[in-house]
């Protein structure tokens, strides 16, 4: 299939309600088809990957088309600036954070992403920072604790953007670290409490976001990650 017959077959799967939904997100209407994420990961797995048809379809605007072209790049073939130039293109939180955990996390230079980016202007830029160190502390299972520090250390000086997107994704990333174990999840809740003294209005918030959830913090059975107590699944244990 050409990228004209996967958008004519994104349009025959679409639905007006969740068309409304992205709207809201404030995708432009004339860009949105109304598509869900779980169609088109579907769609993708019939699709072979091809970094020529995931920029035709990127072209093309079309916010689904976008999601799914991410799951047609062959990331070995990318270059730093391919995927800078597609995340400067990005206008919405949930782009941005599909691009980082399904294509940027997967990269062995991932990282670097995170330190160009953490003091980024541009809004999805500086959130994808935050979002890639929360997609690390949850599935890199190689990081150190020498890396672990340093993203602990960009979280408390970047973290005073208060742009809704960027300092819930820092709130996020300080919040993943602290479910790695016990030991960071002390190292997670100092930190929070260092921003609440900064009297910074989002830094507060964040560090309230932040002991809110790791303040009570439990191991499970079969779970190396810590699970809050004030989650639906640490309330059912």
């Amino acid at each position: 299939m050409n990228s004209l017959e996967i958008i004519e077959y994104l349009k025959s799967e679409a639905s007006e309600k969740y068309k409304n939904n992205i709207v809201r997100m404030g995708i432009p209407a004339e860009y949105c088809i109304g598509v869900s994420t779980a169609i088109l990961r579907n769609f993708a797995k019939k699709l072979k990957k091809s970094n020529q048809l995931a920029f035709e379809l990127w072209d093309t605007h079309y916010h689904e088309a976008r999601l799914l072209s991410v799951f047609l790049f062959n990331s070995k073939d990318l270059t730093f600036c391919d995927i800078d130039n597609l995340m400067t293109e990005v206008t919405s939180w949930d782009l941005c954070d599909h691009l980082c955990k399904n294509l940027i996390i997967k990269l062995t230079n991932y990282e670097e992403y995170i330190f160009n980016w953490i003091t980024a202007n541009h809004i999805y830029k500086r959130r994808a920072a935050f979002t890639l160190i929360a997609s690390a502390a949850i599935h890199d299972k190689k990081i150190s604790q020498d890396t672990l520090n340093l993203y602990l250390n960009l979280i408390y000086k970047n973290s005073n953007s208060e742009h809704e997107h960027i300092k819930k994704a820092a709130s996020w990333a300080l919040r993943e670290i602290g479910k790695i174990n016990y030991e960071y999840n002390e190292k997670a809740l100092l930190l929070a409490y260092e921003l609440l003294e900064t009297e910074n209005k989002t830094q507060v918030w964040i560090a309230k976001d932040v002991i809110k959830e790791l303040e009570n913090v439990t191991k499970t059975e079969g779970r190396k990650r810590l699970i809050s107590t004030n989650s639906k699944m640490g309330q059912n244990l």
